[in-house]
């Protein structure tokens, strides 16, 4: 009930996970990143545990190979789980267990991965893949445009409901968190509407962390600054 990417960016070292689902939240339970690590998603029968497991195992120096391999050995239910991850070298792996729902699949390349479940045809992570390929600009851009690609290319057997964005940068916070968690029209329309407008002034939020006296005012009520 899930189609997904992640991906990094190989000229800022960015990383990013864009997801969509007919299940409400789907980004608060299945997207994972990590500045100067990695990212990943959870799906399908979602264990929220699996993603940190993944990150940890990266960080500590594990290929997104090696640390798929290594916390499936031990997790359980594995045959449920969909897992992707991309590493600091850009290198891919997908776990997709047999018990996955419905016409699943996966795709992947260097700098980007893509998995499905529940799809309406086999054809769409190759889509979402492509889709990231042929984009440019921004990460968040690139993102999207795979999503919106996975989408047209049939996406979910049903209509989706929820989405979510998200890319860290060189912060321990990501640089960009958004989602749908909800909705009857088109989630990843709702989110990529957000990221039009935060995209401007995604900057200078992480300027307002590091040093707010610095920080411009975007004409909110009470705010100089």
């Amino acid at each position: 009930m899930t189609f997904s990417l992640v991906a990094r960016c190989a000229e800022t070292g960015m990383f990013g996970v864009a997801i969509s689902s007919s299940s409400p939240a789907v980004a608060a339970r299945c997207s994972y990143a990590r500045a100067a690590v990695g990212a990943v998603a959870s799906q399908n029968v979602t264990d929220p545990r699996l993603g940190p497991a993944v990150l940890d195992q990266m960080q500590a120096g594990a290929s997104s190979d090696g640390a798929v391999a290594k916390v499936l050995r031990s997790a359980e239910h594995i045959d449920y789980r969909q897992v992707l991850a991309v590493d600091a070298q850009g290198k891919t792996a997908i776990h997709s267990g047999p018990r996955s729902l419905g016409i699943w699949t996966q795709a992947q390349g260097l700098d980007v991965a893509s998995g499905g479940n529940l799809l309406a045809n086999e054809a769409v992570p190759d889509a979402i893949v492509q889709g990231f390929k042929d984009s440019t600009g921004h990460l968040g851009d690139r993102l999207i445009a795979a999503l919106k690609a996975g989408l047209a290319a049939g996406g979910e057997a049903g209509p989706v409901h929820s989405a979510g964005l998200m890319v860290v940068d060189r912060h321990s916070w990501p640089l960009v968190d958004l989602r749908c968690d909800w909705t009857d029209d088109c989630p990843i329309e709702a989110v990529a509407s957000a990221w039009s407008v935060y995209k401007p002034q995604v900057e200078a939020y992480v300027q307002r962390a590091i040093d707010p006296r610095e920080a411009p005012s975007y004409g909110v009520p009470g705010d100089e600054g």
